[in-house]
């Protein structure tokens, strides 16, 4: 992803500010502090703010006057057992703000988690950068048999290369046509003198939703979490999966204590429920169990199985 030298300019003399706080700070995450970090193939993401740490969230499930027990380990305790028991409301004392650089259909998608406060670029205002997400060959993929909302099996060689052909030059022409409606290119040259462009706010609706739009997204630790256990997990759209590593990296920086806990008791974990608890019961005491008897649905049986690595006892 290549930056102008104005962007360069800009990240360098944030990152050589020197501030003095009485506030909390994580000595980790102030080392990647607006930082350009590349996701995809012109995307980013930059933690550009943030409050808090492990300590606020210890402080104020305590209500407590300091910044929280010295003893790590007793902290470490704590919020562990915060996550363990969804404890919520400690983990929204923190707080960060991102700023993302992602393609349309993506911030589409993201934009459902409703519990952060965002800003988008305004392609009203703004002319849209010409630059389009393009997906590897490794991740183009059929739709899933299976999964109405997944891919199945990699599509290969000449077809792949026929995808690729048609999601540039689509991208390309939408973008031309764009410029050809504003009259005026992306690097601000008017393209006929004697003609008008049409307004931006018409003139984006031509474009195709791999264009890369950016925004500022804020939200606190909590809601954060929910966020990367839904598109951190395996099951997620390759795309969104590949924001949501950068930003665990991130976590773990800021709050090493609750990313521990986190991935502990979300990312690692399972959830059953009672019908599913009561048949790994019966199978730890070594009784007999199976789908018939078991009052779960094929699609539960299978996903419980499978969790528990039993891969031979899926129907």
């Amino acid at each position: 992803m290549e930056l102008t030298d104005q962007q360069k300019k800009e990240i360098a003399e944030q990152q050589s500010q020197i501030n003095t706080t009485k506030r909390v700070t994580a000595p980790g995450l102030e080392k990647i502090l607006y930082e350009i970090l590349p996701v995809l193939d012109h995307g980013f993401v930059r933690v550009v703010d943030y409050m808090g740490d492990d300590t606020s969230i210890v402080q104020s499930a305590r209500v407590s006057y300091g910044k929280g027990t010295k003893k790590v380990s007793t902290d470490s305790g704590l919020i562990k057992y915060l996550m363990r028991h969804r404890h919520s409301t400690p983990f929204e004392m923190c707080e960060i703000k991102y700023h993302v650089k992602l393609p349309i259909f993506v911030a589409r998608q993201w934009i459902r988690h409703r519990t952060a406060n965002v800003n988008e670029y305004s392609a009203r205002y703004s002319i849209l950068d010409k630059e389009f997400y393009l997906p590897a060959k490794e991740n183009l993929a059929a739709q899933s048999k299976n999964n109405r909302q997944g891919r199945g099996d990699l599509i290969n060689g000449e077809q792949a290369d026929d995808v690729l052909k048609i999601l540039k030059e689509d991208a390309e022409k939408s973008y031309k046509d764009y410029e050809t409606m504003l009259n005026e290119r992306h690097d601000g040259t008017i393209i006929n003198e004697n003609k008008k462009g049409l307004a931006r706010e018409l003139a984006r609706m031509n474009l195709t939703l791999n264009t890369y739009t950016q925004w500022y997204w804020k939200t606190d630790l909590l809601n954060l979490l929910n966020f990367l256990s839904l598109r951190a997990d395996d099951h997620a759209q390759y795309e969104i999966r590949a924001y949501a590593d950068i930003m665990i990296d991130s976590l773990k920086r800021w709050v090493p204590i609750t990313y521990e806990a986190f991935m502990d008791y979300r990312i690692g974990a399972i959830e059953l429920s009672s019908k599913g608890k009561s048949v790994i019961s019966k199978m730890i005491k070594g009784k007999s169990c199976d789908f018939e008897n078991s009052e779960l649905t094929k699609r539960e049986w299978n996903e419980l199985m499978e969790s528990f690595g039993f891969k031979e006892k899926m129907i």
